[in-house]
């Protein structure tokens, strides 16, 4: 960089293969920032973790931090899974989707957030944490899904509990609460017998876009200003509206 030329950011976004973290980190590398992002698989630009695995976190933080030189300013959790269980499966299989779901879509966000907190507050300057929820932590979900549900009103608490503990250190954090959104994860629902149903519940007549949700995540982690710090910003075509 040249003398008196800001360095850019340094960005870890999770779930970045596809959909809305795909989008979220083309918007990012457009608006200058550095990027690495993370998959199940390693890439030139990707960190390989199974969020699944307890450990896989940790892992990715520190590999996302030697990737970035040491310096990481803004976290984004996108990583996400919506798996189907029915109240009147096994046990056995009841908790292993609760526990999987809770795993992938809340502890291993939290052990992200911990870890960028703890970086944040070794240097000087702060530093942003951009949480991707759902519509869902507000208004609950399908039978089928209430861990998902649960996870995401989890997200939604500690997203809360971060910008209210350590906003003094310049430490921010907003959550980003989608509907529906066009990518693979939803599509199935979308187009399959329960689509025109779940299409009708958006009075904007369509779901929206893996961009516009990037739009408003890359607003979050670059420009909001510091007072919006613990909010939750709903992008669902007033499908619900608080």
């Amino acid at each position: 960089m040249g003398a008196g030329m800001p360095e850019p950011l340094n960005v870890l976004v999770t779930g970045s293969s596809r959909g809305i973290g795909a989008a979220i980190a083309r918007l990012l590398i457009e608006k200058g920032a550095r990027v690495v992002g993370h998959g199940r698989s390693e890439g030139a630009d990707t960190v390989g973790a199974d969020l699944a695995d307890p450990a896989a976190a940790g892992r990715l933080w520190d590999a996302a931090l030697a990737r970035l030189d040491g310096r990481i300013d803004v976290l984004i959790n996108n990583a996400g899974v919506f798996e189907d269980v029915s109240t009147a499966a096994p046990l056995e299989e009841w908790h292993r989707v609760w526990a999987r779901s809770h795993q992938i879509n809340l502890q291993s966000a939290a052990d992200l957030c911990r870890s960028a907190i703890l970086h944040f507050e070794s240097r000087a300057g702060g530093g942003r944490i951009v949480n991707i929820a759902s519509r869902a932590a507000y208004r609950g979900d399908s039978p089928e899904h209430w861990h998902y549900a649960a996870a995401k009103a989890g997200m939604i608490g500690m997203t809360k509990s971060i910008a209210r503990g350590y906003a003094r250190k310049n430490i921010l954090a907003y959550s980003v609460c989608p509907g529906f959104v066009m990518t693979d994860m939803a599509e199935e629902a979308l187009t399959g017998p329960d689509g025109p149903r779940l299409l009708a519940e958006v009075p904007l007549g369509r779901v929206a876009s893996a961009d516009e949700i990037a739009s408003v995540a890359v607003y979050c982690a670059l420009d909001a200003p510091p007072s919006m710090t613990g909010a939750s910003i709903d992008v669902n075509g007033a499908s619900f509206v608080r």
